[in-house]
């Protein structure tokens, strides 16, 4: 079993640097048998969202397993449609219930929805005030969005959880994140696997017996960065957090660095007021 590392948080609280992605994954029995395969391999950080409709799978899946609640991190993020002040609380609530706890880690706000955000995200303060959220963030901001938010709060995120990879390395974004002490969380950090055939990152892995994709991952963990890779295959998942038994070199995160092709492959929060 994997050994992860945990980050402290700038509210005092850790998170796991490696979690299992959740996203897309909606078919029961294969989401309990990624979940259990992903817990015998030492993940203990489970990443969901309301939009991914599988909320009451996490729930099902830790309490079948008889898992200690402080024994796992549980990530959540408030639907987009959940973001006016009517809806926030009462949308979270449901969620603790499928998820069948009385608070999470970690809650998030998962897109900069232009006038309802900043509203929402007082929602989240008093949410995480209460007991019933850890720590609290935001998904997909960019530097514009955290610099409006940043100006109407006295909170600041403890996450940032945007799309990053080794194709995408959003260097000022990380810069500005460092800055304001906001940890980024990397979602698709494998670009979805739609570029694996980079002469590069495959030379790397070679060179130290490790897989493509386990070179991607490694890159973004030796950037202090915190990683929610998504799989249903119990292979992968194992493969996916065996990260540990080597490091790469100064030459070949200086190789890496030159990838960069600022390319998304998920939704852009770039051109969003």
């Amino acid at each position: 079993m994997s050994d992860v590392p945990s980050i402290k948080l700038n509210d005092n609280n850790k998170i796991p640097q490696i979690g299992l992605g959740l996203w897309k994954n909606t078919d029961e029995a294969e989401f309990i048998n990624a979940f259990n395969a992903a817990h015998e391999n030492g993940y203990r950080h489970f990443d969901t969202a309301q939009a991914y409709s599988n909320e009451q799978m996490l729930g099902k899946a830790w309490t079948d397993k008889k898992v200690k609640r402080q024994d796992i991190f549980i990530t959540t993020k408030i639907n987009i449609k959940n973001f006016t002040k009517s809806k926030l609380a009462d949308s979270f609530s449901e969620s603790l219930e499928k998820l069948q706890t009385d608070y999470v880690d970690l809650l998030l706000l998962h897109f900069p929805v232009p006038i309802l955000r900043n509203n929402a995200w007082e929602e989240l303060v008093k949410i995480q005030k209460n007991g019933q959220a850890k720590s609290i963030g935001v998904s997909n901001y960019t530097v514009r969005h955290l610099k409006e938010l940043l100006k109407i709060t006295d909170i600041v995120p403890a996450i940032n959880q945007v799309e990053l990879h080794v194709f995408l390395q959003q260097p000022d974004l990380i810069d500005y994140c460092r800055s304001k002490n906001i940890q980024i969380e990397a979602y698709s950090p494998i670009a979805q696997a739609k570029i694996l055939d980079n002469p590069v990152i495959q030379k790397i892995a070679d060179k130290h017996s490790k897989s493509y994709v386990q070179i991607m991952l490694k890159w973004l963990l030796e950037n202090d960065l915190v990683i929610i890779p998504k799989s249903v295959t119990p292979k992968r998942i194992k493969e996916n957090i065996d990260l540990f038994s080597f490091k790469l070199d100064e030459e070949d995160l200086s190789e890496l660095k030159k990838l960069d092709l600022n390319k998304r492959f998920c939704w852009s929060p770039v051109h969003v007021p």
